[in-house]
């Protein structure tokens, strides 16, 4: 049983959402005595203060002594640099299998990433369509806290090339899922589109696929990518993505 499960608990979702020097810069602040506001934004990252504040309250709550918790983050930084080192990369296909050759389908890879967030989950495509197996993936990790963002393209940024309904009408019905576009006004060039189709678990797992979320594009069609895990690909897909929103470069799909 831990001694300090508020902490523990608060110091694993930084993990999670922090790269290890940013852990180590808030471990090092920690252990020097550095007052908890200035702790908070040691760093000048988007989501760093909101993180940092949550450690230093649960660090309250439960009395850990401040070298204390300097170890338990670096060692926690540590850990989480020696798996990123370890980088698998596996083939994800849509469409015909074969026997001889077997391979892991889009659509039950994308389901499990989802089902894989506990903290952060981003998807980027440009068509979607409803389908019941990744609404249901997305309904489950909503209701453990998980903070999921879409981006999609929309009928007017696609010039014509989409018709029938908004993609983002796949995602209707999901509360506190937050979706988001690239508004037409700020594309540099007239026929632009917005065509990544990515998904990130926890910055620590990223699908990079030609497949669109849509059942053509998980089931029918053939389509190929790629399952990213461990690495910096996953985090700095997450970071550019985060970083496009603070921009203003995305913003938020209203309606």
């Amino acid at each position: 049983m831990s001694w300090y499960p508020a902490f523990e608990a608060a110091a694993e979702t930084a993990a999670a959402r922090l790269a290890p020097v940013h852990l180590r810069a808030l471990a090092s602040r920690l252990g020097e005595g550095w007052p908890d506001q200035a702790v908070a934004h040691a760093v000048p990252m988007p989501g760093f203060a909101e993180i940092a504040t949550a450690l230093l309250a649960a660090r309250q709550a439960d009395q850990v002594p401040a070298k204390e918790a300097e170890a338990y983050l670096r060692g926690l930084a540590a850990g989480r640099e020696q798996a990123s080192a370890a980088v698998r990369i596996e083939s994800v296909w849509s469409g015909p299998s074969t026997h001889p050759v077997p391979v892991r389908s889009t659509a039950q890879v994308l389901v499990d990433l989802v089902g894989e967030a506990h903290h952060e989950l981003l998807l980027m495509t440009y068509s979607a369509k409803e389908h019941a197996p990744l609404k249901a993936a997305l309904t489950a990790a909503l209701a453990r806290g998980v903070d999921v963002t879409v981006v999609v393209e929309t009928l007017t940024g696609s010039g014509g090339a989409l018709s029938g309904s908004e993609p983002a009408k796949a995602f209707d019905g999901l509360p506190g899922l937050r979706m988001w576009h690239w508004p037409v006004e700020k594309r540099d060039e007239e026929y632009a589109k917005m065509h990544a189709k990515i998904a990130v678990a926890d910055r620590r797992v990223l699908l990079v696929s030609s497949a669109n979320l849509t059942h053509s594009g998980v089931h029918r069609n053939i389509e190929a990518g790629l399952l990213v895990r461990g690495g910096t690909a996953p985090q700095r897909a997450a970071e550019h993505i985060t970083e496009l929103r603070n921009r203003g470069v995305l913003a938020p799909l209203a309606g």
